[in-house]
C-alpha cells in the first residue's frame, strides 16, 4: 500500500526551488563567468530535476497530482516528455514483469530472438551499452531513440495521449529555448549539459534490475555514498523504494537501515558497497548479456 503523503513535503519543495535557482543561475550569471562551471552546475540541476520528476508521478510533495506536475513540467533536461516518463515508469513499476524485454518499458534485455536477428554493428553497440562506460556515453541516444521510435509508432496508430504528451513537451521546450536565447549560455553547452546529466543517471540504472526467477530478487540495493545517492534521492536504496513507492526520498536511509536484513533476503543479497564498487568492475566489463538469459 502506498504511503499517504504529508500535505505539503518540504524537504521536497525546498529541493525543487533550489534547482530552478541553480539551473537559472547556472545559465544566466554563471556561464557569462565561467562556461565550464556553469556546464557542471547545470549538469546536476538536470540530473537532480529528473529525480524530482521520478518523485512528483509517485505523487509528492503534495497531494495534489496537477499542482505536483507543474512544479516539474518545465523540460529543462530537454529530452523525455514528462508524461511518458510518467507512464512508462509507473508501467515499470509492475514488479512481477520486471526486466522483461516487452513488458517492462525500462528493461535493457532483449528477446533472445530478436537479438539473433540484429546485424553484426547493433550487436557491437548493445554489447558496449552493457558496460558503464558505454551505458554513459550511448545509452542516453539509445533510449531516447527508442522511446522516439515507438512512440513516433503509437501516435501514427492513432495513440492521442501520447501524441498530446508530446505536443506539452514541444510547448516546455519553447519555453526553454526562448530562455536560453536570452541567457549567456550556449546553445551547444545546454545541449552537453543536458545529455550529460542523462549520463549520470544511467549509472543509477545501469544494473538496477538484473534477470532473476523472483521478482522481488531482481531489484538491487547500493549501501553507500554521498553524491551520487543524493543526486538519485536514495534511489540507490531502490529495492526499498520498490517495496515503498509512496515513501518520500529523504525516509528512505532509515527505514532501510531499520530493516536491512529483511531487504537483504528479500532481494536475496543483490548487494553493492557503493557505485565505486560499480566503476571498479563494470566500467569496461559488461555485467549482463543483451539477450534475456531467462527467456
Amino acid at each position: 500500500m502506498a504511503e499517504r503523503t504529508p500535505a505539503v513535503e518540504w524537504p521536497t519543495l525546498a529541493l525543487i526551488g533550489a534547482v530552478y535557482l541553480v539551473w537559472a543561475g547556472a545559465t544566466l550569471w554563471l556561464a557569462a563567468w565561467s562556461l565550464p562551471l556553469a556546464m557542471v552546475a547545470l549538469t546536476l540541476a538536470v540530473t537532480l530535476h529528473s529525480s524530482l520528476q521520478h518523485e512528483v508521478l509517485h505523487g509528492h510533495p503534495f497531494r495534489s497530482r496537477p499542482l505536483n506536475e507543474a512544479l516539474v513540467f518545465l523540460p529543462i533536461g530537454l529530452f523525455y516528455p514528462y508524461g511518458r516518463f510518467r507512464d512508462l515508469h509507473l508501467a515499470h513499476h509492475r514488479d512481477e514483469n520486471l526486466t522483461d524485454p516487452y513488458d517492462d518499458p525500462e528493461s535493457n534485455y532483449l528477446d533472445p530472438a530478436v537479438w539473433a536477428r540484429l546485424p553484426g554493428a547493433l550487436k557491437l553497440l548493445f554489447r558496449v551499452n552493457n558496460t558503464l562506460l558505454g551505458r554513459m556515453v550511448f545509452g542516453p541516444a539509445i533510449s531516447v531513440a527508442a522511446v522516439l521510435r515507438a512512440d513516433f509508432r503509437a501516435i501514427c496508430a492513432g495513440d492521442r495521449a501520447i501524441a498530446r504528451d508530446w505536443a506539452l513537451h514541444a510547448a516546455g521546450l519553447a519555453l526553454v529555448a526562448l530562455w536560453i536565447a536570452s541567457a549567456a549560455m550556449p546553445f551547444w553547452a545546454y545541449f552537453v549539459s543536458a545529455y550529460a546529466g542523462m549520463s549520470i543517471l544511467k549509472i543509477r540504472t545501469f544494473l538496477e534490475h538484473r534477470a532473476h526467477d523472483l521478482a522481488r530478487g531482481r531489484t538491487v540495493i547500493v549501501e553507500r555514498g554521498a553524491v551520487l545517492p543524493f543526486l538519485f534521492l536514495n534511489n540507490n536504496l531502490h529495492v526499498v523504494h520498490h517495496s515503498k513507492p509512496g515513501m518520500a526520498w529523504y525516509r528512505l536511509p532509515a527505514h532501510y537501515a531499520a530493516n536491512r536484513a529483511e531487504f537483504l533476503r528479500r532481494n536475496d543479497n543483490y548487494v553493492f558497497a557503493s557505485y565505486g564498487e560499480i566503476f571498479r568492475r563494470y566500467l569496461v566489463k559488461p555485467k549482463d548479456p543483451v539477450p534475456h538469459p531467462l527467456r
